[in-house]
């Protein structure tokens, strides 16, 4: 079976929400994307797949590169969003660890943010190599563990309102995980044979107002939205009291936010096999 418990979770965790997203993560995940490219070695005329695309920022990017790019979500609304955002691009339903491309399709594939919302990231990753070319590279990113104290701060808001992740949110099983570290994400990408693989961290500071940093949880995007409103109103106004306290630790002069994160950019190549005599 392809599709997991925790992947079944996510498709729940992002239906609809495209727009809600765009307003608040999707600015936070835009920022690694300039350095993903580089990674990825995209320009002009290079075929590049935007795997797990969201509104489209990677692939709008990589359009203004000069790129040939396809891009696919699994959620709908995602592949409106981004379809109508980069016309210039080929954008379609795509669900890991199945993409509608034969082998080889691709120069440059390149996932911001996808290796994290996957129920088997080892599969995931064996079917970017499968739709790249031999000598081709795949770029990904993933959130670093642990958190920047910009990134925890929603969870420890959920905390202090005593509330906790929900049963029902299935989390990935220990065979499938893998550490969130510029070590464990290299030897992900090395055990799925790709080469010359390395890591880096990425830390930036996000901007945002309280009211904008709230707006994606209460609005339901992602775990941390299905956690916030998973046990009605009222306790969801409590955890959002509890944010606003804690978010005055980021505040500026001006009230707005400003959230260290920190991700792991990974890249290797995928190898090119000797002929056989």
């Amino acid at each position: 079976m392809s599709q997991t418990p925790f992947d079944a979770s996510e498709r729940l965790a992002w239906a609809g929400r495209g727009e809600a997203y765009a307003a608040g993560f999707g600015r936070l995940c835009a920022h690694p994307v300039p350095a993903l490219l580089v990674a990825a070695g995209v320009g002009a005329g290079v075929r590049v797949l935007d795997v797990g695309t969201g509104t489209g920022v990677a692939a709008a990017a990589a359009v203004a590169c000069g790129a040939r790019v396809s891009a696919v979500d699994a959620e709908p609304d995602m592949v409106r969003l981004a379809a109508g955002a980069v016309p210039a691009a080929d954008v379609r339903i795509g669900v890991l660890p199945h993409l509608p491309y034969p082998d080889g399709e691709f120069d440059a594939v390149v996932g911001n943010f996808v290796l994290n919302h996957v129920g088997r990231p080892r599969r995931a990753l064996a079917e970017l190599c499968r739709v790249t070319r031999p000598g081709g590279r795949i770029a990904l990113t993933v959130w670093a563990s642990p958190a920047a104290a910009g990134q925890a701060l929603l969870g420890r808001a959920v905390h202090a309102a005593g509330v906790s992740r929900p049963a029902s949110l299935p989390a990935l099983t220990p065979d499938e995980d893998f550490p969130r570290t510029e070590d464990g994400l290299t030897g992900l990408l090395g055990a799925a044979g790709l080469v010359a693989a390395g890591c880096r961290t990425l830390s930036w500071n996000h901007r945002a107002t309280p009211d904008e940093w709230w707006r994606g949880p209460a609005a339901g995007v992602a775990t941390i939205g299905r956690t916030v409103n998973s046990r009605g109103p009222v306790v969801a106004d409590r955890i959002r009291r509890r944010f606003e306290l804690l978010a005055a630790e980021f505040a500026d002069a001006s009230g707005v936010l400003v959230l260290p994160h920190r991700a792991l950019l990974a890249s290797g190549r995928v190898p090119v096999r000797p002929h056989s005599p």
